[in-house]
């Protein structure tokens, strides 16, 4: 068998495995662990041995449960709840302002959990049901939910650049670094867009009654202070990082104590609350674990049957692709296997071939990751089987229906795409903040 019919192969076994609705890191390892049995024969039971001590030794892993870990406590504390009654009284009196509230919600919610499963459970339990209440328009706040929801892979500290970082094999803190600025630009070209909306049909936000905003400035002062905490954890995690003051593992260390700290200090901090951020944290770094094991096997035998070559060969030589043709075709293929995978296992089969390929092209692997990380947001809400789709379905009131679901989205995919493009096209979006910020250290 040709290598090429072996790498047909084992994406086509990856894909059917998948399919079935086995596991991701059940379904990649499998495939890795006969291909490389069927080619290397016996020795091939050191892979895995010799891909796990190269995690374990990896010392960046170390900030994936302390985020997780972060992002849950201050979850399960409540105050993400806090943080939107301030949002409510001092943006409901105007046109759109609960929605454009909610975007701000969701950004700070990304800064302090880095998942977008986050963003999207508390902008659907608390934003959603309160902006349905006050005759908000239920397509445009759907919409709005599942756009804001999205930043949390793309904010720092997202889990997906640190994933990207450990199977591409680049620095996670120039990820980061590097997401900040396109995603704090996302969020206001979603503003924009809700202001602009607004102005045009104001029936589909009408503003909060003065009744429900009435009340003293000292009181409304008194609201802030639920901002004060996911600022301050903000700045002691990323603001001391950009410094130079602190390490990315230090950084990840700091915000987990942070956020302690803050549930203890409004006396939140129970036995129960404890052992369910535990749990969760366990369950899914466990989770992430396996999956970038099973990852780097994966990609272990790619390397060793040259498929990556055989890609290149393919692209450049017999289809005489200029690198520009090639890239776009790789975001295109993204939001496919957005229809039917998540970002974990779309990074997982093809991160072993496209970042190689991308790095040969004469392509930056680091903005690339904003472009993969945009790319998995959009594939995310896209129709038929968008990952962000059926989440919401699962979590909206009854009276929005999966149509409902489905049109929202349109809007906030072209301001994404918008985005994208944007960034492609000037790559200093994304690569200036952490040039910067390295050409200081």
């Amino acid at each position: 068998m040709s290598y090429e019919a072996i790498a047909l192969t084992m994406f086509g076994g990856m894909l059917v495995m998948l399919l079935t609705g086995q596991r991701v890191f059940a379904a990649i390892g499998f495939v890795s662990a006969t291909a490389s049995l069927f080619l290397y024969g016996t020795g091939a039971v050191e892979m895995p041995f010799n891909a796990a001590f190269n995690l374990f030794n990896w010392y960046p892993m170390l900030t994936l449960p302390m985020f997780i870990y972060m992002g849950y406590i201050l979850s399960e504390t409540g105050i993400a709840d806090d943080l939107y009654g301030m949002f409510h009284v001092w943006f409901g009196g105007l046109k759109g302002g609960l929605a454009i509230g909610t975007i701000g919600l969701m950004v700070v919610i990304s800064a302090m959990n880095g998942l977008s499963v986050a963003g999207m459970a508390i902008g659907a339990t608390i934003a959603l049901p309160e902006m349905l209440r006050r005759n908000y328009d239920k397509v445009m706040i759907t919409g709005v939910v599942q756009a804001g929801s999205s930043l949390g892979i793309l904010v720092p500290p997202s889990v997906v650049l640190v994933l990207y970082g450990m199977i591409a094999r680049q620095p996670v803190g120039r990820l980061w670094l590097a997401g900040i600025i396109p995603g704090f630009m996302m969020a206001g070209l979603f503003v924009i867009y809700i202001v602009i909306r607004c102005m045009i049909q104001p029936e589909l936000a009408p503003t909060v009654s003065k009744e429900d905003r009435d009340m003293p400035l000292k009181e409304k002062l008194k609201l802030l202070k639920a901002g004060i905490i996911p600022f301050l954890i903000f700045f002691f995690m990323t603001g001391l990082f950009i410094m130079g003051i602190t390490s990315l593992v230090e950084s990840s260390a700091v915000g987990a104590s942070a956020a302690t700290i803050a549930a203890i200090a409004k006396r939140r901090l129970t036995r129960k609350v404890m052992e369910e951020t535990l749990r969760q944290t366990l369950g899914i770094t466990c989770m992430f674990m396996w999956i970038i094991l099973a990852a780097l096997c994966f990609g272990a035998v790619f390397d060793g049957i040259g498929a990556v070559k055989a890609i290149e060969s393919l692209f450049i030589t017999k289809w005489s692709l200029s690198p520009w043709q090639v890239l776009v075709m790789m975001q295109l293929s993204y939001i496919v296997m957005g229809m039917f995978l998540d970002d974990t296992a779309m990074l997982v089969i093809v991160a072993p071939l496209y970042v190689p390929l991308i790095v040969s092209l004469g392509f930056n692997p680091i903005w690339y990751g904003i472009l993969y990380t945009i790319t998995c947001q959009i594939a995310y809400m896209t129709p038929p089987f968008g990952y962000n789709l059926f989440l919401m379905r699962a979590m909206a009131p009854p009276e929005i229906s999966i149509a409902d679901i489905y049109r929202s989205i349109i809007p906030f995919v072209l301001v994404m795409t918008l985005a994208l493009i944007l960034i492609m096209i000037f790559p200093q979006i994304a690569l200036w903040l952490p040039d910067y910020v390295y050409s200081r250290n």
